[in-house]
């Protein structure tokens, strides 16, 4: 079995949304602890397409909190820069938090996994029972690559993408750390509450 304490999983947030996650855990919007003053990023549309895309368990892809494998994805290029009708998000106000597949288990969360972008009609979903192979089913070369653009190898975008999908909330005993773009931006995280030993400087993880 793998070291699953060394797969680590990733979820940007905006950073005015951290003083609740330190409270609350990473909310669902459907949580009874659902934060009324969610700021969020990313693409509108994308997310109501994934609201109602059915999972192989007959779930809704929207009943679960997402997370990637990896850092510098399609999705953050986007929030930072703005495109598909996404209003730019400076690299100072996202926040990574940080958690991995072993303290997923071990708080009991359901879950499952895909090899590419959720909602990709390539990309296949596993579940608890396949993580004795997860390190065959990712693609940790194009997880881990800077960039996704290769003529000849037009799949390794989806295959960045690869998700770990999580039901319902998740208890703030599950961060690990949070990972931020400058000095100021972890100063704000530290002084929203965050403890100062788990707040770390990684501004190769941004565009």
């Amino acid at each position: 079995m793998p070291n699953l304490s060394n797969i680590y999983l990733y979820r940007m947030t905006h950073i005015e949304n951290i003083p609740h996650i330190l409270q609350h855990g990473i909310t669902h919007s459907s949580s009874a602890n659902a934060n009324p003053n969610f700021v969020p990023i990313g693409d509108g549309s994308l997310i109501a397409t994934r609201n109602n895309f059915l999972l192989n368990n007959d779930r809704r892809l929207g009943e679960y909190i997402p997370f990637y494998f990896g850092v510098r994805t399609p999705m953050l290029y986007v929030v930072q820069n703005g495109f598909n009708m996404v209003a730019p998000t400076p690299a100072e106000n996202i926040v990574y938090c940080v958690t991995s597949v072993q303290k997923i288990i071990d708080l009991h969360l359901d879950f499952v996994f895909t090899d590419g972008h959720a909602v990709d009609g390539f990309s296949t979903q596993y579940t608890p029972a396949d993580l004795q192979n997860i390190d065959t089913i990712l693609d940790k070369n194009a997880i881990n690559a800077r960039y996704w653009r290769d003529e000849n190898d037009l799949d390794r975008k989806r295959r960045k993408e690869a998700e770990f999908l999580v039901l319902g909330g998740i208890a703030q005993e599950a961060i690990l750390g949070f990972i931020t773009y400058s000095e100021s931006a972890k100063n704000k995280v530290i002084a929203l509450g965050a403890d100062m030993a788990k707040v770390h400087i990684k501004s190769d993880y941004y565009f």
